[in-house]
């Protein structure tokens, strides 16, 4: 019996900006193809922190793997277009749970972010592979009925789950029932994941998805009813045990 199935996938070339949610993805054991090739640091491999990322949320960022060309459409309208082809010196950048190494990109991009973001040390990095700019695990999953007894909790019936930014959102289920599915190994589509630790949540899930506004107390919902230790706690973070091809509608079903 399927457990719930596959609703919605969030993914973007560079890490930050704005989501797509494209009808496939072409999961393998470095992360969905196309996904977080790219993030924003500065030169010495620190990141901007917190909700001072907000800026960079609405850009829309574009990658065409096969002609390793990289758009970037600005709030204002403008674009930055170039090659996606590292050019740059190898950087460590600070990510929440490790260091990665990365290189500049094209400069007109750099260019591009300093004119939405007031830091004139910031440029575009593409991480050297197989690593990529999410977290240590590929893979992350959350239910909409988690994500709407958050909401509900918070005033707001019909909380966007985009916020989250999670890979796989599914539906079919009831509230924080993908926790109970941690250790076990979840087929979905031709791909096997296997689920881990949950997910900390920081201040960025304050904001709205689209625009980077602050406009939901995300964290002190959590804080009342999903805090373990200092940690607030919402969907599940996956492993890929065996790269696949997942389609909007397929089934998540338990392999053991």
């Amino acid at each position: 019996m399927p457990l719930a199935t596959v609703a919605r996938f969030n993914t973007t070339p560079v890490k930050s900006t704005a989501l797509h949610h494209p009808d496939s993805i072409d999961l393998r054991p470095e992360g969905a193809v196309g996904d977080r090739r790219f993030l924003f640091a500065r030169s010495d491999g620190t990141r901007l922190r917190g909700i001072s990322k907000a800026p960079l949320m609405p850009i829309v960022s574009t990658w065409s793997v096969a002609e390793e060309r990289l758009t970037m459409r600005l709030p204002d309208g403008s674009s930055a277009e170039g090659s996606a082809q590292p050019v740059g010196e190898r950087v460590g950048i600070k990510l929440f749970d490790r260091t990665v190494p990365a290189r500049a990109i094209d400069p007109v991009f750099t260019e591009a972010v300093r004119d939405v973001v007031d830091d004139e040390t910031l440029s575009v990095f593409r991480v050297d592979e197989p690593e990529f700019a999410g977290g240590v695990h590929r893979a992350s999953v959350i239910s909409l009925a988690s994500v709407a007894d958050v909401g509900s909790r918070g005033g707001d019936i019909r909380l966007d789950p985009r916020r989250f930014r999670m890979l796989i959102e599914l539906d079919g289920v009831e509230a924080y029932q993908e926790d109970g599915w941690r250790g076990r190994r979840v087929r979905l589509g031709d791909a096997v994941i296997r689920l881990g630790q949950r997910v900390h949540r920081c201040v960025m899930t304050n904001l709205a998805p689209d625009t980077g506004e602050n406009d939901f107390d995300t964290l002190t919902v959590l804080a009342h009813h999903r805090k373990v230790g200092t940690e607030l706690l919402l969907g599940v973070y996956g492993d890929v045990e065996q790269p696949g091809r997942i389609e909007l509608g397929d089934a998540a079903e338990l392999v053991d």
